[in-house]
């Protein structure tokens, strides 16, 4: 539980520069790990920060995350936080861990950035993680606020992120190769209908492994989720394969 003691009503910098009339908690945050496929590798979206009213971008990339209304729960302020700065909206987010170490925002670069946004940038700030998965193909990124650009980045060339958010993303993708084998939760990242060679290369993209093709397609078949549709590929230069969708309602039966 959270024992915050210094509540206080400050500034946030929205581009164009603006001020809102909210009290926001500087010492409680939220930062937002969002997965996507490119249909052979697994992304992630991050952004792009601008300094305070000025034209100059940030050359460090982030994930997008801010500080919590104090009139408002965590997961709505996920929900504000990710739509502010990345134009993303009705998204299912999974809270995952809470992040709390002292000098998580000790860096001298982080710091800078933060004088230039924040009327408390010392203050010790808790964030809270979030993630999800979702289908690139039917959302539109529009970044506001600080976030001058939010652009996917395939996970294995992510750069050195700000703050702590290396260590965000790293506790967010070992949730997330636990839980596929839990529930098949990555069916949010492919069409509505899928060839097994998708689903393989899913799954392959998320536990950073390689299967073999008959072993992977015979457990596969076993579930009794996976419904094979009377359909093949269109417009294919290869061998047209045969399509499958997801049946959830068969999955919440078992």
């Amino acid at each position: 539980m959270f024992n915050i003691m210094n509540i206080s009503k400050v500034i946030i910098f929205v581009h164009p520069l603006a001020m809102t009339d909210h009290a926001v908690n500087p010492n409680v945050s939220v930062d937002c790990v969002i997965f996507g496929f490119n249909n052979q590798e697994l992304e992630v979206l991050l952004i792009e920060r601008s300094a305070g009213n000025t034209e100059k971008v940030d050359e460090i990339k982030a994930l997008p995350g801010n500080l919590i209304y104090e009139d408002e729960n965590l997961d709505e302020a996920a929900q504000r936080v990710l739509c502010e700065l990345t134009g993303l909206s009705n998204i299912y987010l999974e809270q995952v861990y809470t992040f709390g170490d002292p000098n998580r925002i000790s860096k001298k670069h982080d710091q800078d950035w933060l004088r230039s946004i924040r009327a408390h940038p010392e203050a010790r700030v808790i964030t809270v993680a979030y993630t999800s998965l979702i289908n690139k193909q039917r959302f539109n990124l529009t970044p506001s606020s600080f976030a001058r650009n939010a652009v996917w980045v395939k996970v294995k060339d992510v750069p050195q992120l700000g703050f702590d958010h290396n260590e965000i993303l790293d506790k967010a993708l070992n949730y997330l190769k636990h839980k596929i084998y839990l529930e098949p939760l990555g069916y949010e990242l492919l069409p509505d209908r899928f060839t097994l060679a998708q689903l393989q290369k899913l799954y392959e993209a998320i536990l950073v492994d390689t299967f073999d093709k008959r072993n992977f397609r015979r457990k596969i078949l076993r579930t009794s989720f996976i419904v094979p549709l009377n359909e093949k590929q269109k417009g294919v230069a290869h061998k047209p394969a045969s399509l499958y969708r997801f049946d959830k309602s068969l999955f919440h039966q078992i």
